[in-house]
């Protein structure tokens, strides 16, 4: 039988640019924050799962895992990197919490880490591409950018889905990083500013892309009878779901949807028991703006070509049917992409806890977080209950 997962403490640095600070000093500071929170000792900690995508590309550094826990003076104990792309602490999270679940473990660390910021755009342009398909894709020079403005082109194809619809999306989430410490952005903007800013990948504008960032963002997880010494109010996690699709575009049926979200999100509602109309909130991977509208149609919050819509009547706002990205997403809070699965729970945790601010979604019970790798190779969706 399954042990109950719970998250009993979170830590989170400031999402941006944190010049000559090292990734080491960035999970250093989440992790002792988290650990206060969970009220736990460092000695406590029984395994620890680090999710990082570029630390060896970028800082030359591998072997991560265990370098963090040594910098803030815990050796002994596993410690494992895991690497899925933008997914990698999304993967990371479903890692901790089957050592848990099993029985294995009864308190495991879980990160997430990025350092991006101190290197040229066109190095950690070039970098991430390592996500995509070399031979098909990146050695022919489709970035990131180009190859979800595909997606975006598709979509507007099929679906009629518009420019402004796009825009409306980094709207609301510039919106709601203003009230969101960790942010990196705290600016409010308008349709026009999308719309007028530099084109980056037709029709993909500066504005419609998230930031290169740096960050770390850590949670403790810990068994029911364990979390119960802890806290009188831990958010479970009662879903943990992983998927994997084709690495390349040129395989795929359809460049408008994410075929594994729609299954990860499929077994993460009958492992919860709820389907998508019992999500109250979620935190979805909007690397780019469409990627929230074809979230919105792969998670179940709306019928398929129907995710532009959803945003233009306000369904995704703060007080709207369902609050998508409420920490500000990927777009405004900031993406240094190994920390971004973590910090996704961290949101929905703050959320269910009724510690989110300006921000907060009244009587939020049941959140979601959908994590994607690369073009959707890898996607994990994790569900919490308060």
């Amino acid at each position: 039988m399954m042990k109950k997962v719970a998250v009993i403490g979170v830590g989170l640095t400031k999402f941006g640019k944190h010049p000559k600070v090292s990734s080491r000093e960035l999970f250093a500071e989440a992790a002792f924050k988290a650990i206060e929170d969970a009220g736990i000792d460092l000695k406590d900690i029984e395994e620890a799962f680090v999710g990082s995508f570029l630390p060896d590309v970028l800082e030359h550094q591998g072997h991560i895992a265990p370098l963090m826990l040594d910098y803030i003076g815990l050796t002994g104990i596993p410690a494992t990197h895991t690497e899925g792309a933008c997914a990698s602490s999304g993967a990371a999270v479903r890692m901790g919490y089957i050592a848990i679940a099993s029985g294995l473990r009864d308190i495991v660390l879980v990160a997430g880490v990025e350092k991006m910021t101190d290197f040229p755009t066109s190095d950690v342009t070039e970098a991430l591409a390592l996500a995509s398909d070399d031979l098909f894709e990146a050695s022919e020079g489709l970035t990131f950018p180009g190859v979800f403005a595909l997606m975006a082109k598709a979509h507007m194809d099929k679906y009629g889905t518009t420019e402004e619809q796009m825009a409306a999306v980094a709207v609301k989430n510039h919106h709601n990083a203003l009230f969101n410490p960790y942010a990196q952005f705290h600016k409010e903007i308008n349709i026009e500013t999308v719309l007028n800013s530099r084109v980056i990948a037709w029709p993909l504008k500066l504005f419609d892309c998230s930031p290169i960032s740096d960050g770390a963002a850590v949670i403790i997880l810990a068994s029911e009878d364990v979390a119960k010494k802890y806290t009188d109010t831990p958010v479970w996690i009662v879903a943990s779901a992983q998927a994997s699709d084709t690495m390349a575009l040129c395989e795929r049926e359809d460049l408008t949807t994410f075929k594994a979200a729609r299954m990860a999100a499929e077994q993460a509602y009958k492992m919860a028991g709820v389907e998508s109309k019992d999500i109250d909130i979620a935190e979805v991977h909007d690397c780019f703006t469409i990627a929230e509208i074809i979230a919105y149609e792969d998670l179940g919050f709306c019928k398929k070509g129907e995710g532009g819509k959803l945003i233009e009547e306000g369904e995704t706002e703060i007080g709207g049917r369902i609050p998508v990205n409420t920490s500000g997403g990927l777009k405004a809070k900031g993406h240094p992409v190994g920390a971004t699965g973590v910090a996704q729970i961290i949101e929905v945790v703050h959320q269910l806890r009724g510690e989110a601010g300006k921000r907060q979604v009244d009587g939020a019970e049941i959140g979601l977080t959908h994590n994607v790798g690369g073009t959707g190779a890898t996607v994990t969706v994790h569900i919490l209950r308060r």
